[in-house]
């Protein structure tokens, strides 16, 4: 039988696998980090924030440069990190760069009361994508309001996006409970009360709503409310693994403050060899035909301890 969650005794997480394998990653160090790449998987490595955040901005840019008006491609983009976006937009204007063949979506965005927040809730994703990049492209510069598309409780449009334009690019962070998006793990209930769902069943799964891990609640709390948990919505909705399977390229970015020094272990350790469990959605990645994970070199930490 499968170990109880150490954290969150209802839910499958990361704490429930194989005692083996957790210390496996913990004791990874940064040369063994180094050699996980293989084909399909590669793992960067940059030296200064500022090589790090350019090169993520750069990834927008790349793509974008490839639209046309017989073929139209997209980025599908995060939240966390985000210092990667005023970047997107300064380049764009420097470059005088058209994006009007270019496409976005967002790849998630909080539930509240049944329905999607707008672009003014504080916490919202449209709200940062908007304010931290779109807003501050050159209006003659930037894609249509139709190449923007934010899921919607109606997932139906945002789908159907998916299957008009070409995603170069899915890019993102690391969420705590190793997830992208909002790819959260399950619930322990029902038919998932004594294992979670199979990579193959999770493989399904399209756009929808989901429930939050608590972990996913207190991270959203700790990065971007002050700490302040009340105020994180409890659902949301997220790009599902079909979308993912439809980029070319999944790129995750690790600076070290979303996930911690043990996590970017993990998730880069399964992937590498191929183990994957839903209850770590991020290892589900080992599937995907082009994967990149790239870290900041001064902060990925040690998993020692060290009493302070």
């Amino acid at each position: 039988m499968r170990a109880i969650s150490q954290v969150a005794p209802e839910w499958w997480d990361y704490t429930t696998l194989d005692r083996e394998l957790l210390d496996d990653a913990g004791r990874l160090t940064l040369a063994d980090i180094e050699q996980l790449s293989r084909p399909g998987f590669e793992v960067h490595f940059y030296d200064t924030a500022q090589e790090f955040y350019c090169a993520e901005a750069l990834e927008y840019i790349e793509a974008w440069q490839r639209a046309t008006p017989d073929n139209p491609v997209g980025v599908c983009g995060p939240i966390g990190p985000t210092e990667q976006l005023p970047l997107v937009a300064q380049m764009v204007n420097a470059m005088g760069l058209k994006l009007h063949h270019g496409h976005f979506w967002g790849m998630d965005e909080w539930v509240v009361d049944g329905k999607a927040v707008d672009e003014h809730f504080a916490l919202g994703f449209k709200k940062a994508d908007m304010d931290l990049c779109f807003n501050r492209i050159n209006p003659s510069l930037v894609m249509p309001d139709e190449n923007l598309h934010f899921p919607e409780v109606d997932v139906g449009p945002f789908e159907q996006s998916w299957e008009q334009v070409t995603c170069a690019l899915m890019q993102g962070g690391q969420g705590e409970v190793k997830h992208w998006a909002f790819n959260d793990p399950f619930k322990r209930e029902g038919r998932y009360k004594d294992a979670p769902p199979s990579p193959e069943e999770y493989r399904q799964l399209g756009t929808r709503q989901v429930d939050l891990h608590p972990i996913t609640l207190i991270q959203n709390a700790r990065t971007s409310g002050g700490g302040v948990v009340q105020n994180v919505p409890s659902r949301a909705i997220t790009v599902g693994p079909k979308q993912t399977w439809k980029a070319e390229t999944v790129s995750i970015w690790h600076p070290g403050h979303h996930d911690n020094p043990f996590g970017v272990r993990l998730t880069a350790l399964m992937i590498s060899k191929k183990i994957m469990d839903s209850a770590v959605p991020m290892s589900l990645l080992a599937d995907h035909p082009h994967v990149r994970f790239s870290y900041l070199r001064p902060h990925i930490g040690s998993c020692t301890v060290d009493m302070h």
